[in-house]
């Protein structure tokens, strides 16, 4: 059974940075690709960044103002977020996501299993 871990969330003050993490627990397929999808207050998911097990990189949406970075660890399956300069725009729920596709896309469908959520709380 796979579960994806993720760590790192919490109160952070505008500004700041901070770094979420996920580890893919059970997961064993070369080929996979990773994301992030942020969840404001009373709106849907939307995807923020990927990675695949190639390295090939998405960002999307806010994330392609260049505070946002995605690395990964593929013999781990571990991936991480990083995100400099926070907004309170930055806050809400972020979930990762997993899915055996060799590419990015930023469609929530496309990705069969979800960590449980971190919450981000951006101080201003």
């Amino acid at each position: 059974q796979v579960q994806l871990v993720e760590s790192g969330g919490g109160l952070v003050q505008s500004g700041g940075s901070l770094t979420l993490s996920c580890a893919a627990v059970g997961f064993s397929s070369e080929n996979f690709a990773m994301a992030w999808f942020q969840q404001g207050p009373g709106k849907g998911r939307q995807g923020r960044s990927c990675i695949t097990s190639s390295g090939a990189r998405a960002l999307w949406g806010d994330a392609l103002e260049g505070r946002f970075t995605i690395t990964r660890d593929s013999a781990k399956a571990t991936v991480e977020f990083k995100i400099d300069r926070v907004r309170p725009a930055d806050s809400g729920t972020y979930y990762c996501a997993l899915t055996t596709r060799r590419s990015c896309a930023p469609d929530e469908d496309l990705f069969y299993y979800w960590g449980q959520g971190v919450q981000v709380t951006v101080s201003s």
